[in-house]
Order: structure tokens, then C-alpha cells, then sequence
């Protein structure tokens, strides 16, 4: 019985650290508002503010300013995991508000992030010569995601044999 717990064990090893490998964010999405996209909170921005949104998409720029760092992102619809769909038609862009330094390297220009957070005023910028009006989001919780994340193509194979 001993030897066959010794030979278990280097594979229960090997499982357990797959299953730690899994990287979908814990979000509290009990007060999320799902009606609310980039788009709505531009068009009625007094209905929208304070009411929490979790939104998605990719980086376009990061900031770090005084107390803070502002990260812009293109939205896009979230998968089931949260994760941003990238396939999807984009759905405006926001700039999301987080206290305190992110490193800009880490939150780097066409990274994945998601965001849960309280909407707050819009900010006018520019995107090239065009002016526009972004809604802002306090964030409350970031999940960047890994780099070479391909969770949708995720397949697991196990095999054992024996060779004579």
C-alpha cells in the first residue's frame, strides 16, 4: 500500500500545480450593473455615476500620475471568465482610475486587463485630432492577465503506457 502511495504522489504533485496554474480573477459582480458599456455612461452620464461596472479590454496607454495611475483601454464584451473578447466588436473606450503606482511595463500598451469599479466623471481627451469624451471607473479590483494566456485552447492529456 506504501509503494503505491509513493508512486501517486509525484502525480498528485503535477496536478495540483496545473489546477494552481488557472488564473481566473475572483470578482464580486453582485452590485455590477450589466446594462452599463463605455457607450451608455457617455449618453447618460448622470444615471451612470457611482453605480458599479465591470468592464474589459486592452491597454492602450498608462500614466502614472501623482497619487495615481491612469490606464486607457478599447473595450470589449467579457467571456464568461471575465476575460475580454478580443474578437468582438469594440465597445468604446474608458479610463480606468487606480490609486496608487502601477508599473507602467507590467500595464503595458496591448496587455488584457479587466476591471471591476464605481463609475465616475467623464474626462475629454483626444484620440488623434478628434476629441473625446472617455467615462472614467474608480477601480476597486484589476486583473491583468497573463501573456501568453490561451485558456480558450486549454487541453489536458494524460497518458500511460507501457512499451515492449
Amino acid at each position: 500500500m506504501r509503494k503505491k502511495l509513493l508512486l501517486l504522489a509525484p502525480l498528485m504533485l503535477f496536478i495540483s500545480l496545473l489546477t494552481g496554474c488557472v488564473s481566473t480573477p475572483d470578482f464580486d459582480i453582485s452590485q455590477v450593473d450589466r446594462t452599463l458599456t463605455p457607450q451608455s455612461v457617455i449618453s447618460e452620464p448622470a444615471i451612470s455615476l457611482g453605480k458599479i461596472a465591470l468592464w474589459g479590454g486592452t491597454i492602450l496607454d498608462t500614466h502614472n500620475l501623482k497619487d495615481s495611475t491612469q490606464i486607457e483601454v478599447l473595450a470589449y464584451p467579457l467571456n464568461s471568465s471575465h476575460k475580454p473578447m478580443q474578437e468582438g466588436q469594440a465597445l468604446g473606450r474608458f479610463i480606468i482610475m487606480q490609486k496608487g503606482y502601477l508599473e507602467s511595463a507590467n500595464y503595458s500598451q496591448g496587455r488584457l486587463l479587466t476591471v471591476l469599479g464605481s463609475i465616475s466623471k467623464s474626462q475629454n481627451g483626444k484620440i488623434g485630432e478628434s476629441s473625446y469624451t472617455y467615462p472614467v471607473i474608480n477601480a476597486q479590483q484589476l486583473h491583468l492577465w497573463p501573456l501568453f494566456d490561451d485558456q480558450s485552447n486549454t487541453s489536458f492529456h494524460f497518458g500511460m503506457g507501457f512499451r515492449l
